[in-house]
């Protein structure tokens, strides 16, 4: 029986994916085999040394001690693309609430007091001040082109957008669902100067942080929007008040309120909605849950941030799973020792991710505990975990 100790409300569709036979799921467990989050602060908690992976029902994994895990040998799993319709249709929707004033002009009329004649005419001598602009012949401008990022650039050209994007690793399969229409360019600071609107689809890294700088934001024509609905981070907020005061952006809109931004009336900050919907909740909370069921009964991986892509169908071998530092010899080591076991390995994967290894043995027939010991004791492993044959 695995034990799931789940530290947010998880989309009940998501946890469906886990069998009660198999599965203990709960808020409050003891020796937890993994750990499913959306929001939680995991930084500031004791992580059990029972936990072989966690799981983070959403995109970003800020609130995951990533680096700590990978030290541990313990994949951090994600979502990505499971909310990125929802973020998508934010996105866009800021677009347009920003280009016609729509916070300002509700805002308005929500403050009139009169009636009758005197109610129409108040609303048609205000109408004025909130006189917008509409989006073809506009550039957007792109950054970031991952799922998210390439479906709000592809819908901007549906609304007859001209659109640039900036994304250096962008990737073969996102390449393929951006449409010809889109101008890729090779620099920020290109995408700046090109771009009436830009919107943010990148995760917050050192790279990123304060991407959006008020050396950037100069270069943007006049009367320019925003939108950030990656991460608070990468904007630098004094630099966007400041272009804001100076008239270089009409509008911020974000998903990261602070008392600064919240004060200023060119600003539209939002409660983190970006994937706030029914659906995307269910669709992080599946992904996860499948992804993290299958790494704990089979040793595959999938969507992981730390640990390489490593899937190998099962058989009826004896499966064991290493996670180990990326340095020289250690499958050598490791085929080494269980040939000296005299176990035969039916199958063998080996992947590698930066300064992390994962391998995935199936042996003919099942490895002793003290020759799993002996592999536990190559310096370099980090975890090693035996499967035993499949459980169906």
């Amino acid at each position: 029986m695995y034990k799931v100790l789940t530290l947010n409300n998880i989309a009940v569709a998501g946890l469906r994916r886990l069998p009660r036979d198999l599965y203990e799921v709960a808020s409050e467990l003891k020796n937890p085999d993994a750990v499913i989050v959306r929001s939680h602060n995991m930084h500031d908690m004791e992580i059990p040394k029972s936990v072989a992976a966690i799981g983070r029902a959403g995109a970003g994994v800020n609130n995951i001690p990533v680096d700590a895990m990978s030290k541990r040998g313990i994949p951090v799993f994600n979502a990505p693309g499971a909310n990125a319709n929802a973020v998508k249709e934010l996105a866009v929707a800021g677009l347009l609430i920003a280009a016609r004033n729509i916070c300002d002009a509700r805002d308005y009329v929500r403050s009139l007091k009169s009636e009758g004649d005197a109610l129409s005419k108040a609303v048609e001598a205000g109408k004025k001040q909130f006189v917008g602009f509409e989006l073809p012949g506009r550039t957007l401008g792109v950054i970031g082109l991952g799922s998210i990022g390439v479906q709000v650039a592809n819908v901007a050209l549906s609304l007859g957008m001209k659109v640039v994007g900036f994304d250096p690793k962008i990737t073969v399969k996102s390449a393929w669902q951006l449409s010809p229409g889109v101008q890729q360019v090779d620099t920020l600071d290109r995408l700046f100067k090109k771009s009436d609107a830009i919107t943010i689809h990148v995760p917050l890294v050192d790279a990123t942080r304060n991407m959006v700088s008020r050396d950037r934001l100069a270069l943007m024509p006049e009367n320019s929007v925003l939108i950030n609905f990656a991460r608070g981070g990468v904007a630098d907020n004094a630099a966007v008040l400041e272009s804001l005061d100076r008239g270089r952006l009409h509008a911020y809109v974000c998903d990261f309120p602070t008392p600064e931004l919240i004060a200023h009336p060119k600003v539209i900050a939002l409660p983190h909605l970006g994937a706030s919907t029914t659906e995307a909740e269910e669709n992080c909370a599946i992904m996860v849950a499948e992804n993290i069921r299958e790494y704990l009964e089979n040793g595959n991986i999938r969507s992981s941030v730390n640990f390489p892509e490593a899937i190998m169908p099962r058989t009826d071998a004896y499966r064991i799973t290493i996670a180990n530092a990326n340095v020289p010899n250690m499958v050598g080591q490791i085929s080494s020792r269980l040939g000296d076991a005299g176990l035969n390995i039916e199958d063998l994967l080996n992947k590698s991710l930066g300064e992390i290894a994962y391998t995935v043995v199936d042996l003919a027939s099942p490895a002793s505990d003290a020759t799993l010991e002996s592999l536990r004791q190559i310096k370099g492993v980090l975890t090693l975990r035996n499967l035993g044959k499949p459980l169906s």
